[in-house]
């Protein structure tokens, strides 16, 4: 008996560690990744492209009045709307229609905002050169509209400027139902010289986010290059600028939700940066030039994407695009193969019943009935073991100065009962990797933002609004973060509680106080994690102890 409290009490002491480490500890510095980072600048400091040169906005000006600042042309789709600014030919407004602010706001999410505003962030394509004589469009440059004014995915939009050496620099710009942009870019070389010309585009934010800090989710910069999946938080770019040079892939800056992302055109070597130098910079730019004699066309394809990170939207461009591992941009985590499979059953259970709280309790019965073998197994062991807790107090007392005798009289009780101490532990473990793939997918998907369940929870995303200490509302007072347990949090630690009492009882009077203190730790802990997740486990646990207490009526066990 012993033995198996020391190992559930073991289970449920590394739960409450591997939570910490996950949700709240701070990753590790990476050593080797730090030096082979070290050793790749030094590889593609050689890069013979030339550097991207922009110059950089000081006025600031609110959002309204920046819109108003430069002439532009609108945006609009089914999913988007904004505007691309005519000087430099930015794409520097985008708005999400379909996305609220807030949950009780009708403000929309604001993805890019023009560089004179102070939360500037937007993407600007071009062309550098070595050359120095000649003149460059740049994000001061104004472009001239040819022909339509307004883009949606019916109308591409097409952008001129031409310098004073004759030639003339071309952009078309298409959009489609969702995210993607496509930028051709041209230059119509009709001087009497041969240019190298290299196409470029970059994100540009001028100010870091506020990211919410969980290990368990990565904000910042992002890109796959060469098959190779980079992921940079702001942290690591203010300290050291991150270079490399690849072949294919992409790259961009992503939140929680939300992401901005450039694709280079395909088979095409490009050196990528992310850098902190006044702005937060995501860039690429191709490292071969491309050549421009008098008299001749070149043209360079970009894509963009300014995206909400709908799971469908992203694997289809993934797949249509044939971007490599474009669905990365959620983060899925190290268990990937796991936690995305148990979104596509919500999302299929969501379709079904029409809420995604419900698609969370189908799961959980699923999950169940799934396990039901293993968990009878286990509960029927445990079942004996509360049986015959009389005996081996008994045998304790008889035995309390011989150990080994009492080992051997104990192991012959399991032998002869069919009992297994460490089976206990089985249906905690069960649940951890559940508990961790549920919690991702309630964190990172767009899918469960603002999602309804019923009653007082509006946002299964969200923590459970209400709070025991002002009565659930009753008293008009908002308590502190801290104090906010909620109704559903209380209700997962009493079935969690009435649960214990149908397991055995620990002999040690010790374990058997934190054994019983575990249920309040655990409610205090989960108070402020995603409602849905809160009521999968409350569920949970109402199944689990349903099918204890039937096993555990069942029982018998022969008379000693």
């Amino acid at each position: 008996m012993e033995g198996k409290n020391l190992i559930l009490a073991i289970s449920l002491s590394a739960l409450v560690l591997i939570m910490w480490s996950i949700f709240f500890a701070p990753p590790p510095p990476n050593l080797n990744e730090e030096r082979s980072g070290i050793e790749k600048v030094q590889k593609d400091s050689k890069v013979s492209s030339p550097s991207i040169d922009t110059k950089k906005e000081t006025t600031i000006l609110t959002r309204k009045d920046s819109l108003k600042f430069t002439k532009r042309i609108s945006i609009e789709n089914n999913n988007i709307s904004g505007s691309i600014s005519l000087t430099g030919g930015i794409i520097d407004d985008i708005v999400f229609k379909n996305y609220n602010k807030n949950l009780n706001s009708e403000t929309k999410v604001v993805l890019l905002n023009p560089n004179n505003s102070d939360d500037g962030y937007y993407i600007e394509t071009g062309w550098a050169s070595t050359s120095k004589n000649i003149e460059l469009p740049n994000n001061k440059t104004v472009w001239s509209v040819v022909g339509n004014t307004v883009l949606n995915p019916n109308n591409p939009i097409t952008l001129e400027w031409k310098n004073n050496e004759g030639i003339k620099f071309i952009k078309i710009i298409e959009l489609d139902e969702k995210f993607l942009f496509k930028i051709n870019q041209k230059i119509i070389n009709n001087g009497n010289n041969t240019y190298d010309f290299y196409p470029y585009a970059q994100i540009v934010r001028n100010k870091k986010p506020e990211v919410l800090g969980f290990y368990i989710l990565h904000e910042g910069f992002i890109g796959v290059f060469d098959q190779e999946l980079k992921e940079k938080d702001y942290k690591d770019i203010d300290e050291k600028r991150y270079t490399t040079n690849s072949s294919s892939g992409w790259l961009g800056i992503t939140d929680k939700y939300w992401i901005t992302a450039i694709v280079p055109e395909k088979n095409k070597d490009f050196k990528s940066e992310f850098i902190y130098d006044q702005s937060y910079k995501a860039n690429f730019i191709q490292t071969n030039p491309v050549e421009s004699s008098p008299n001749q066309t070149i043209s360079s394809k970009i894509r963009v994407f300014t995206a909400a990170k709908e799971v469908a939207v992203i694997d289809s461009y993934a797949e249509d695009q044939k971007i490599d591992k474009f669905d990365l941009t959620i983060d899925w985590g190290w268990f990937y193969f796991f936690t995305k499979p148990l979104f596509f059953i919500a999302d299929y259970f969501f379709k079904l019943t029409g809420n995604f709280g419900i698609a969370i309790i189908l799961i959980t019965a699923c999950i169940r009935l799934l396990f039901f073998p293993l968990a009878n197994y286990s509960f029927r062991s445990m079942a004996k073991m509360k049986v015959l807790q009389p005996e081996m107090v008994r045998l304790k007392e008889l035995h309390k100065d011989d150990k080994v005798k009492l080992q051997q009289e104990m192991m012959s009780l399991y032998k002869r009962e069919k009992v297994n101490p460490i089976s206990g532990c089985l249906p905690v473990l069960i649940q951890i990797p559940f508990f961790f793939a549920i919690y991702k997918m309630l964190f990172v998907t767009i899918e469960m933002r603002q999602q309804p369940f019923f009653g007082w929870i509006q946002d299964l995303s969200s923590r459970d609004p209400t709070s025991v200490f002002n009565l659930f509302g009753l008293i008009p007072w908002d308590p502190p973060t801290f104090l906010m347990i909620g109704a559903w949090p209380i209700m997962m630690g009493i079935t969690m509680y009435i649960q214990q009492k149908l397991n055995p009882t620990p002999p040690d009077p010790l374990q058997a106080k934190i054994f019983m203190f575990f249920p309040l730790f655990l409610t205090v802990i989960l108070a402020p994690f995603p409602s849905g997740l809160v009521v999968y486990w409350t569920i949970n646990n109402i199944l689990t102890m349903a099918q204890q207490w039937v096993i555990i009526k069942r029982t018998k066990v022969k008379t000693v």
